[in-house]
């Protein structure tokens, strides 16, 4: 199969900057019916490896009960205003008019909008009324990597032609302050808000940053309890199973050396790692079963560290990050996310 250049890459965050210690002062203010737990749940916030993260809203919003006509107006405001400035930018970094973009793959699970959020973006962004446009919803923090591959398989179907591949999430509006279970909690030690658009094309790889050569996923059969979200009355009421990072540590290098193996590689031919950070936890899992050194994921890290878990939108600020230290080599992309599925994607990078 012929490989797919990815030609510009952009990030964008939204304006409220949070420290950690300001999110964690303000959750103790909203569950302070909880002491105890607070109490419990306050080492979470200075092990989840994140110093700062981006919100829509102000801290104080989340102080305050929230329907869902409110969280999906905010949702869609946002987003657009976010996507159409990392689409932007992504296109003027490429020098591609926006009208010679055949297709979009638009990526978000935190919030619906119908007319699609693609659909929203023709405008803003300056899209031909004829592009082909492909909303996916649902796949939670590893929509990046499955998302990416799906706009690698639209651009092997159109060879020279451009498609843009746009990923937003806005983890803080799930947010329920009604909410006092240990998983809302742990949320809002690790979660913020971003976006990111990436453009690709099937051609000769001049002046691409990196070329996408193969991609793949694979479930867990039994495993839709570990991470989603369920509806609830006035939002989506987070999931998360404490098994995670054992599975990871147990499961992950098996599947990715199946489909290494596939395209005919070992773990040994890969130069370097691109991975989502779900949090501290799953990086030193990470680590461990790929047999690195602590701390080794060092660009993950500092995307959580700066930016938090964005869900789908992390591995793609992680990619970035990367790119911008123009490594070489051949190397592995995931990320984990609901099902329980993980994406992964090889890219060789000049």
């Amino acid at each position: 199969m012929s490989a797919i250049s990815l030609h510009s890459i952009a990030t964008a965050n939204p304006p409220y900057c949070f420290r950690q210690d300001d999110v964690m002062a303000k959750a103790c203010e909203v569950f302070g019916h909880k002491p105890e737990l607070m109490q419990r749940m306050a080492k979470s916030y200075g092990n989840a490896g994140v110093k700062q993260r981006y919100s829509c809203v102000p801290l104080e919003w989340y102080a305050s009960p929230h329907g869902w006509p409110e969280r999906m107006r905010l949702f869609e405001e946002n987003a657009v205003a976010l996507l159409t400035t990392a689409g932007a930018a992504a296109l003027k970094q490429a020098g591609v008019d926006p009208k010679d973009v055949a297709a979009t793959v638009t990526v978000s699970s935190t919030g619906i909008v119908t007319p699609s959020l693609d659909s929203l973006l023709q405008e803003p962004l300056g899209l031909a009324p004829t592009v082909q446009r492909l909303p996916v919803f649902g796949l939670g923090c590893a929509g990046g990597v499955i998302g990416l591959s799906r706009a690698a398989a639209m651009a092997r179907a159109m060879p020279g032609k451009w498609v843009l591949f746009l990923c937003t999430e806005l983890c803080g509006l799930t947010f329920r302050q009604s909410d006092d279970s240990k998983a809302n909690i742990i949320g809002t030690t690790i979660f913020g808000d971003g976006a990111a658009a990436v453009l690709l094309r099937a051609d000769d790889g001049e002046g691409a940053l990196a070329r996408i050569t193969a991609w793949g996923e694979h479930t867990w059969p039994g495993s839709r309890d570990i991470m989603g979200w369920r509806v609830e009355d006035d939002g989506l009421g987070v999931v998360f199973s404490r098994s995670i990072p054992n599975l990871v540590r147990d499961q992950m290098r098996g599947v990715t050396d199946t489909f290494l193996a596939a395209q005919g590689l070992l773990q040994k031919d890969i130069d370097g790692l691109i991975v989502h950070p779900g949090g501290e936890k799953v990086l030193e899992a990470l680590e461990e079963c790929y047999g690195m050194k602590e701390g080794g994921l060092e660009d993950a890290r500092a995307v959580l560290g700066d930016h938090g878990n964005m869900s789908a939108v992390t591995v793609l600020a992680v990619l970035a990050r990367t790119l911008a230290r123009k490594p070489q080599g051949r190397h592995l992309v995931t990320a984990l996310g609901p099902g329980f599925s993980v994406g992964m994607c090889l890219m060789d990078l000049p």
